[in-house]
């Protein structure tokens, strides 16, 4: 059968119609973006020029940050330039391919964190054979297999939206293409297509959260067989793990979970995994990590700053 389509492009409705609410989400989302970039980026390059990158951890937490660029370039900027014209359209094409990207890169996110939470069950509940478990051949499988299970979920949601019939209303009551949006306006009953959605991506995440959960409980259970020293260190990593996937689960699982319909609070829940859970992941990571403070030390102060103002930023740091 021929799919029926009458439009060439989306109108964006965003966030808000107040010109003034505008412009104050123009400058707190462009000073979002530029600091998730910059902390995603001294990650990156951190890692990258340390010994740090051939630990597993910091080896996943180097594609967790360039995911969290990638994942976020594909909404952030869009949203950005969009807060400053009063028309916010996004063409057939492109609309199909940021709902492609925005699930590929979520999706390929979302199996990092999991490989993550693996590499801390290994290290902290099989300590002696660590080294042999999270070899880096294996670090590189679990790479290569969170691509590939990141496009296993967005195609079929891509070749759902691509097979929606549009031939009325075109205006997208979000700031970005998603599928349920899209559902909303497509000419044709969608609700069969939404359950699918809510059984292939709603129950996806679900099921991730729960396996992430029930191995950090783990985790914490056997953290009583550690000294007080190793339980400090150990829970300050699982802590910071923690707090991001709460982050980007909880907002997530509530809007993709759900009959196949769409409320004005989405836009604002769907900031949480687009915007601010990527620009905090830096933060969370960091602020409590010692290895990771010492690299950025070590790495960016002789860059940066003469032998006296490297004392005195390596006191501050510390």
């Amino acid at each position: 059968m021929k799919i029926q389509r009458n439009i060439s492009e989306f109108v964006l409705l965003g966030l808000s119609y107040d010109q003034n609410v505008q412009i104050f989400c123009f400058v707190l989302f462009l000073f979002c973006y530029i600091a998730l970039l910059a902390g995603n980026l001294l990650i990156l390059v951190s890692i990258w020029c340390s010994p740090l990158y051939h630990q597993p951890m910091y080896y996943f937490l180097s594609h967790l940050s360039s995911m969290d660029i990638c994942y976020t370039s594909t909404v952030t900027p869009k949203l950005i330039a969009d807060l400053l014209v009063e028309r916010k359209t996004i063409s057939y094409s492109n609309c199909m391919l940021q709902v492609f990207t925005m699930h590929f890169f979520g999706g390929t996110e979302i199996f990092i964190i999991t490989a993550m939470a693996f590499d801390r069950y290994a290290a902290i509940c099989r300590p002696l054979h660590y080294v042999i478990i999270m070899n880096r051949t294996r670090c590189h499988l679990l790479v290569l297999a969170a691509w590939a299970g990141a496009a296993i979920h967005a195609l079929p949601l891509f070749s759902t939206a691509i097979g929606l019939p549009f031939c009325g209303p075109n205006e997208i009551d979000h700031y970005f293409c998603d599928i349920f949006p899209l559902l909303k306006v497509a000419c044709t009953d969608t609700y069969i297509t939404g359950v699918l959605v809510i059984a292939f991506s709603g129950i996806f995440g679900l099921v991730t959260f729960i396996i992430l959960f029930v191995s950090y409980g783990i985790i914490l259970f056997t953290l009583r067989n550690l000294s007080a020293e190793g339980r400090r260190k150990a829970l300050s990593t699982c802590w910071s793990h923690i707090t991001v996937v709460v982050l980007f689960f909880g907002p997530a699982i509530f809007i993709y979970l759900r009959p196949p319909t769409t409320f004005p609070e989405d836009k604002i829940l769907a900031l949480f995994y687009t915007i601010i859970s990527p620009m905090f992941n830096p933060l969370i990571y960091t602020l409590r990590n010692s290895e990771m403070k010492k690299a950025m030390r070590t790495f960016w102060c002789p860059l940066l700053f003469s032998k006296k103002h490297r004392v005195n930023l390596k006191k501050f740091i510390a």
